[in-house]
């Protein structure tokens, strides 16, 4: 059995552009809902033109809109406007992810929905949360890093804050409102009662750096430093990023040796061939080696710049020790595994061609959920109207005479 039927039968309105937002909402698609993306019928979702070539759909906008159908609405025209509470009338979800205050101005806000749908679940992510004096700012990923601590303890001990790479920001977030959708459908179920979801970028970064927060309790209150590629606090050696043989800018394997398994140290040592230092007083606990973490890690380097990532990998992971090497995005696109066990698929769209991209990589039944192609502005409209509103093709074409869909 496939995910793609988990959620059948539940309805999203799908109000939200760019990431955080249309990463929840592919997450629900993927599993079976009817996600339908409401935009604007010149330009559509902003994601659209981010980074794209020509005149074709953005790569970004193809990452978080799999899936999903598009109705191209003019939310400016009195009739657009009726057209979406319509909808709203007959869905299970409505997110949206605007600028503070933008949905309510538009007219579209919870307590305007509740009246025409008391069940609905209605959804909003924002940058900054309600009763935040940062309430009313603008928001992206990298400001909810910022803001959130997250950049604080992301960087070389001693360096500036540095930017992780994933947009735990944006997806991060957007993931923490689709478990909570799920949660709300399914009291909704038993209930019927509806639920107003808010959740803020910067508030959801708290959640994920929830171990940063514990180091500086248990450090008499002291921030929680950075620390490179060991863990909060530093961790006990050997911890980290070693160098490889190629010199390239990713040959390097990460080595964690656990405090609460001491045979991972030993076992190091029998890989590297240095049974010498077996019961050396200088590395014999966690906090030995961490008083002597330079010599621990030149120890550990001159061994792995013998060997190249994929080889220390295999060594050190093969004596039941943590081991990964670096592998960028480059190396994880052609590794063929990925595709064969659909972690990877390819996306067949109708403009763009065969698009390979990560899908949801939770197997139901040994398989993910199959990707589907990201939609064409508003490549559904007829259909979505008729199905949703019982519209008839005279009253469709009638809202495209006059501008009111796309």
């Amino acid at each position: 059995m496939s995910g793609e039927n988990c959620l059948s039968g539940l309805k999203i309105l799908d109000l939200t552009q760019f990431e955080a937002g249309p990463s929840c909402t592919e997450a629900l698609a993927w599993m079976g809902a009817d996600v339908v993306k409401i935009e604007n019928p010149r330009v559509g979702d902003p994601g659209r033109s981010s980074g794209g070539k020509g005149a074709h759909d953005a790569f970004y906008f193809l990452q978080y809109n799999a899936n999903k159908r598009s109705v191209a609405v003019n939310l400016k025209h009195p009739r657009g406007l009726d057209l979406v509470k319509q909808m709203a009338a007959t869905a299970d979800v409505v997110i949206e992810n605007f600028a503070p205050g933008a949905i309510e101005r538009l007219g579209l806000g919870y307590e305007v929905i509740r009246a025409i749908n008391p069940a609905i679940i209605y959804c909003q992510v924002k940058g900054f949360g309600a009763g935040s004096r940062f309430e009313n700012n603008l928001a992206f990923d990298m400001i909810a890093q910022a803001c959130g601590g997250l950049m604080s303890i992301t960087g070389e001990e001693g360096g500036p804050p540095c930017k992780p790479g994933a947009t735990i920001g944006d997806t991060g977030t957007g993931m923490l409102m689709a478990v909570s959708i799920l949660g709300a459908y399914v009291r909704r179920l038993r209930t019927g009662q509806g639920e107003h979801l808010q959740v803020a970028m910067q508030d959801a970064i708290l959640h994920y750096i929830r171990n940063a927060f514990a180091y500086m309790e248990r450090s008499d209150g002291k921030a929680a430093p950075r620390a490179g590629s060991r863990t909060v606090g530093g961790g006990n050696p050997p911890i980290g990023v070693y160098p490889c043989s190629g010199g390239g800018p990713n040959d390097y394997v990460y080595i964690y040796t656990s405090a609460a398994n001491p045979e991972h140290w030993t076992r190091l040592l029998k890989v590297m061939g240095r049974e010498d230092l077996i019961g050396d007083a200088r590395f014999a606990s966690p906090a030995a080696r961490t008083e002597h973490r330079a010599e621990v890690d030149l120890i550990v380097s001159e061994w792995t710049l013998r060997h190249d990532k994929h080889t220390a990998m295999h060594l050190v992971g093969s004596a039941t020790i943590p081991a990964g090497a670096v592998l960028d995005t480059r190396e994880l696109a052609d590794d063929a595994s990925f595709a064969q066990r659909g972690i990877r698929q390819t996306m067949q769209h109708p403009e763009i061609g065969d698009y390979v991209m990560s899908g949801w990589p939770v197997r139901f039944g040994g398989r993910p959920p199959a990707v589907k192609a990201a939609p064409l502005l508003g490549e559904h409209g007829a259909e979505v109207l008729a199905e949703w509103l019982r519209y008839d093709a005279a009253r469709i074409a009638e809202l495209r005479d006059n501008e009111v869909v796309g």
